[in-house]
């Protein structure tokens, strides 16, 4: 099992945006999250589209930015959907973010990564139970790190996502 995240070449930004993400060192990884720091923000959604995502992910970012809690190579942002209506995000820190609650993740989680549109996730989510069921688990909690924004998939040529499954505690 890796306790450390992969390490991020953050300033391979050509977009000046999101770096450029290699999924290599996540891929059918397990990974514990215990002892990680994060901070919980909240999306509304329609039907599980999000709709002020941009708002919020760069309110907190600024936030962590000011707060100098950004861990310097490495990055992370983990989604669930709580509803249709509503999503949980938990982004990596290295230290409190003043105006955000502290959140950890706890146990021990597969990483499985995917490339494609959006519209694939149900079939990523389809592919990530089929792996949880080879090891023995059924029903874990899934959560996904979208590695870049809409804009820099474009522009990358890759929408790599990571899904993440608790296969421990």
């Amino acid at each position: 099992m890796e306790t450390q995240l992969p390490v991020m070449d953050l300033t391979n930004n050509p977009t000046g945006c999101c770096a450029v993400f290699d999924p290599a060192p996540w891929d059918e990884k397990e990974f514990s999250f215990s002892g990680l720091r994060f901070i919980k923000t909240t999306t509304r959604s329609i039907f599980y589209v999000p709709i002020n995502m941009r708002k919020v992910m760069s309110d907190a970012q600024k936030a962590i930015m000011e707060a100098e809690a950004q861990p310097s190579d490495r990055y992370l942002m983990l989604s669930e959907d709580v509803s249709k209506w509503k999503a949980h995000h938990y982004m990596l820190v290295e230290k409190d973010v003043p105006g955000y609650e502290a959140a950890a993740i706890e146990g021990t989680w597969y990483a499985k990564a995917f490339d494609g549109p959006f519209s694939q996730m149900k079939k990523w989510m389809e592919e990530m139970n089929e792996a949880l069921t080879a090891k023995g688990v059924s029903d874990g909690r899934i959560l996904a790190f979208y590695t870049t924004c809409p804009g820099c998939a474009k522009e990358y040529g890759h929408n790599h996502v990571i899904l993440f499954a608790q296969i421990g505690s």
